[in-house]
């Protein structure tokens, strides 16, 4: 491989030339920085990336640590991530924390050691005592989809609460009146949300959450499968499942159809996060879309201003009901658009600085 030296001696200047050149220096005539570049294409020469981190204090790479790599929504979430890093001049290392926390803080941990600029993290859980003492030694960091609460970090995410009160009126105007929910574990910020805002819309309406109807799942199919279960065993089975993520409501879809029963006519099935495949299925599953590639943008651009010595901001994007044909709308009723054209002030862009 040609070396540094190789490059100075084919253009006729000296290595500190070459090094100003290939950091953007502009202390270099263009004359000198076109021999220079030239000769790099010439010689095919690469810049060795780790000496270059130990000069700079920076690896031009971010961490991103995702809490399930299986689930679609979180790839896309991933893939958004890299293509906007790609864009700004960083590349991206990704750890899978399965949404055990115990993985999510290995994968932390392994990252911090490897000198990352900045780490993205959807957490697993709702307290990480390795992500606050990151966070406090100074480490730039961003939630993306989850937080932890009390931690002074920057948060990008959707705000689902409106989203879901539309989900809860279009159901209500269907005439469905027992609404049962798959709730995504407790200690996650998006999982306790969900449910309280559940919660609320149908108190709007008057509308009983019972405990029977309140099915504990881990945002993962087999959970799905196992509470849907679990509610169509009852005197009183619910009309409609909610569940609240993808893989949730794939696991209801499994355990409806082993019943031998089908969706909507025996029971009606909404989701939140919606996915490609939703579309796809008989009837097309009506959900809650998050604007997913726009978050994972926004959490790189938020986390590359804390890198760069801007102030990072914390964004909040509306999520939006796409209606289709599982919960008994009709052929006419569903649409890939938001249910509401006009977005409630509680779903609007908001942006703080953190």
């Amino acid at each position: 491989m040609a070396s540094i030296k190789d490059v100075a001696a084919a253009a006729g200047v000296s290595v500190a030339t070459v090094s100003r050149v290939l950091n953007d220096h502009p202390s270099v005539s263009p004359a000198a920085r076109a021999t220079v570049l030239a000769a790099v294409e010439t010689l095919g020469y690469r810049p060795n990336a780790v000496a270059r981190s130990l000069r700079t204090d920076q690896t031009r790479t971010l961490g991103l640590v995702i809490s399930d790599v299986l689930n679609p929504y979180f790839t896309e979430l991933a893939r958004s991530v890299e293509e906007e890093a790609r864009a700004l001049g960083y590349s991206v290392i990704i750890g899978n924390a399965d949404e055990r926390p115990e993985l999510q803080d290995h994968h932390v941990r392994t990252l911090l050691d490897r000198r990352i600029d900045g780490l993205l993290v959807s957490p697993t859980d709702g307290g990480s005592p390795l992500m606050l003492d990151a966070a406090r030694a100074g480490t730039a960091m961003v939630f993306v989809d989850r937080w932890i609460p009390g931690m002074d970090v920057p948060v990008v995410r959707a705000d689902g609460r409106t989203a879901i009160h539309d989900l809860v009126t279009h159901l209500h105007t269907l005439g469905h009146r027992r609404l049962a929910i798959i709730a995504g574990p407790a200690a996650t910020t998006t999982g306790s949300e969900r449910v309280d805002a559940f919660r609320d819309a149908l108190q709007e309406y008057g509308l009983p959450l019972p405990d029977a109807y309140i099915g504990q799942g881990d945002f993962q199919a087999a959970s799905g499968r196992r509470v849907t279960e679990e509610f169509l065993d009852l005197p009183e089975p619910p009309e409609v499942v909610f569940a609240a993520d993808n893989l949730m409501a794939l696991g209801a879809l499994d355990a409806i159809r082993a019943r031998g029963m089908r969706v909507p006519d025996d029971i009606a099935l909404a989701a939140f996060d919606d996915i490609a495949w939703f579309v796809h299925t008989d009837p097309p599953i009506t959900a809650i879309a998050q604007p997913t590639p726009e978050l994972g943008r926004a959490a790189v651009r938020a986390l590359v201003d804390r890198i760069e010595g801007r102030p990072p901001q914390s964004v909040t994007l509306p999520a939006r009901l796409v209606v289709r044909r599982s919960c008994g709308e009709s052929r006419g009723e569903s649409r890939g658009e938001p249910l509401s054209p006009q977005p409630s002030p509680h779903s609007s862009p908001q942006r703080s600085n953190t």
